[in-house]
């Protein structure tokens, strides 16, 4: 019986008909190997992309105005301010966010007040009571006078004597010193109260002039303090105010050149953010002094036109002009951008601009440099990026890599 339930050789299913295991882990090897080769090729391309430095070209001045020398800077506030309180507590109210306009005592914020009002109230107090002293003594010094006078008949009738007119004279002196320091008094309480007053109204921030407010840098509930109290639960300021009127240009002008730069000299001024903008400006002043570590001197421009456009701390190229531009001709042709930008390749002036991740090489024109700019006639608008100081092996349509704001 045991023998009939024996499985025959042929009978038996093929369990071992696969790949053998070897296999699958030679597989599996091969596929770690393709990808960390592929992880490494796009490594070592990765760190084979340069990285380069973005510009922009601008645009030229307007006709008329041959630009003598170029200069970059930054739009600046003459008139700002950081609004405190002049005394110590805790806001109550601020009635401001950023980018509003006030005017000149509009009420910015409030702090908490009830011990000054207290106190306040008191002082007033004191003062209507030194007044009813003073109508005292006015009272008792008319009643001296009174009885002086009937003395001094008596006296000259024989009907009193002279000691008793004496003692109405001296009463009468008495209530006049009396009545002069109540008087005093009075003043006292009045100057206290004008002192409570002065304190009580450092409660209410009220804005210095009129402007924008630019930075709210406290809210509800913080105390805020005109003295640096440490820690970081004290604020120091409320809110920072510009005087959008007062904005003007600071460039830093190479000291090489800045015998070229008087006062009253014409220029034009270009926004980084709006290129094709051309704003009519004159130098306020050469500032006296130079800046060591740049070998460059300050100089004051002023804007001519003004709008919502100008802000603080915005990127300016300033063109300083032989003869003041003419609003109503056409610009000269061509934009400027930096000498470095423009290299040889093939025998022809090549501009790499930016599109992405990659450079396009773009064939240019140049004309006259200004300054230390170049001039190219032909192949870039306002406002293209390009790349500054390109290495030798970018080529066109070569993968790039911004490099990080200086």
């Amino acid at each position: 019986m045991l023998k009939e339930l024996r499985i025959q050789g042929n009978e038996r299913e093929d369990h071992g008909g696969g790949p053998p295991r070897w296999v699958w882990v030679l597989l599996a090897v091969l596929v770690v190997l393709a990808l960390s080769a592929g992880g490494g090729w796009w490594w070592w391309r990765q760190s084979q992309v340069p990285e380069v430095q973005i510009a922009n070209a601008q645009a030229r001045g307007g006709a008329g105005g041959s630009a003598v020398l170029q200069a970059t800077g930054y739009v600046t506030a003459r008139r700002a301010a950081t609004v405190s309180t002049q005394i110590t507590g805790t806001l109550t109210e601020v009635l401001f966010e950023e980018g509003d306009r006030v005017v000149k005592g509009q009420v910015l914020a409030r702090l908490e007040d009830h011990a000054l009002r207290a106190s306040l109230d008191m002082a007033r107090a004191n003062v209507k009571s030194a007044l009813a002293n003073v109508e005292a003594a006015r009272a008792q010094l008319a009643q001296a006078q009174s009885d002086l006078r009937r003395q001094d008949e008596l006296a000259a009738s024989g009907m009193s004597t002279k000691q008793a007119a004496e003692q109405a004279r001296t009463a009468v002196a008495a209530n006049a010193a009396q009545l002069e320091a109540r008087r005093r008094e009075a003043d006292a309480a009045a100057a206290q109260a004008a002192q409570t007053q002065v304190n009580f109204d450092y409660t209410v921030v009220k804005a210095p002039f009129s402007g924008v407010i630019t930075a709210k840098a406290a809210q509800v509930g913080e105390i805020v303090s005109p003295l640096s109290a440490g820690g970081g639960f004290t604020r120091t300021g409320v809110g920072t105010i510009v005087d959008m009127e007062s904005l003007e240009v600071d460039v830093d002008v190479n000291e090489a050149y800045i015998g070229q730069v008087k006062a009253d000299m014409p220029a034009e001024a270009v926004l980084d953010a709006y290129p094709d903008w051309r704003i009519p400006a004159h130098v306020i002043a050469v500032v006296p002094s130079a800046d060591r570590g740049k070998a460059t001197v300050k100089v004051r421009v002023a804007l001519e036109k003004k709008d919502q456009r100008v802000v603080p701390d915005m990127g300016v190229r300033v063109s300083f002009l032989a003869a003041k531009a003419d609003a109503q001709a056409a610009p000269p042709p061509g934009v400027l951008v930096p000498k470095s930008a423009v290299v040889s390749r093939d025998g022809a002036d090549v501009v790499f601009v930016v599109a992405g991740q990659k450079a396009a090489a773009r064939k240019v024109k140049q004309g006259t440099p200004v300054g230390e700019q170049a001039v190219v006639l032909d192949g870039l608008k306002p406002g293209e990026p390009i790349v500054t100081n390109p290495p030798e092996q970018l080529a066109d349509g070569g993968d790039i890599k911004p490099a990080a704001p200086r």
